[in-house]
């Protein structure tokens, strides 16, 4: 089985190409480019680098966020169109939930986090069951204190492994002490995502769990910046 996946949830995205379950290339998002113009040409080279093409692929991955507003429906627009075009299922991956794949311990919690700007970062957190990661709750976008305290609140005495992007964001508040006290610990993951959201894809895949690219949608968490910043009549009304 060959997988195409994508990340282009932040500046800190990926492409993937795996194969029979491998990593055959991967191509990280370093520069300042926007998506609509650095994935496909990146895509282009992943695939070169696996000797591949985009007809070969037998399943589409892409994150679902949350993100970036425009990343994000560069990322999907994209992988939908490759799905119509090469007649190909898709499998969507909430970006917090590949992330909390690579946390190392043997706690049945795990949080997962990411920097969100405007003093917020993405948050999610999950019980393990049967090798399985469940949501607890919804994806958020919330303050790092507050996300701190929401994990109190629902964890009680038991521990959670964490994983993030920017762990400074939960080790630098007050409390965090208190949770290393209680055998929390913290993995700083890499930008390189696609990797893990090609793995959960193709674990999906393998059990015929696909996405309808016509459900297949972004999980933005709170509106686009144009939504929050733009001044329309209705908001001159109120």
């Amino acid at each position: 089985m060959i997988i195409l996946a994508i990340d282009t949830s932040e500046t800190r995205g990926s492409v993937a190409v795996r194969k029979a379950g491998e990593l055959t290339a991967l191509c990280e998002h370093h520069s300042n480019d926007d998506y609509s113009s650095w994935l496909i040409p990146a895509v282009e080279k992943t695939l070169a680098l696996s000797r591949s093409s985009l007809a070969q692929v037998d399943v589409f991955a892409a994150s679902t966020g949350p993100g970036s507003f425009t990343g994000l429906r560069v990322g999907l627009t994209s992988v939908k169109a490759w799905s119509e075009v090469y007649g190909k299922p898709v499998v969507g991956i909430s970006r917090l939930e590949a992330m909390a794949r690579l946390a190392k311990t043997g706690s049945s919690l795990v949080a997962s986090t990411y920097d969100a700007q405007r003093g917020q970062m993405f948050g999610g957190l999950y019980r393990v069951r049967a090798g399985h990661l469940v949501p607890m709750e919804e994806e958020q976008v919330i303050a790092p204190a507050g996300f701190l305290a929401f994990v109190n609140r629902c964890t009680g005495s038991e521990t959670v492994g964490w994983v993030s992007l920017d762990p400074e964001l939960v080790t630098s508040l007050e409390g965090w002490e208190t949770r290393l006290e209680r055998g929390d610990s913290i993995l700083r993951c890499s930008g390189d995502l696609a990797n893990v959201i090609g793995e959960a894809a193709e674990e999906r895949a393998s059990k015929g769990e696909f996405t309808d690219p016509l459900q297949l949608d972004a999980n933005y968490v709170r509106r686009s910046d144009a939504e929050i910043f733009w001044k329309g009549p209705a908001s001159h009304a109120r």
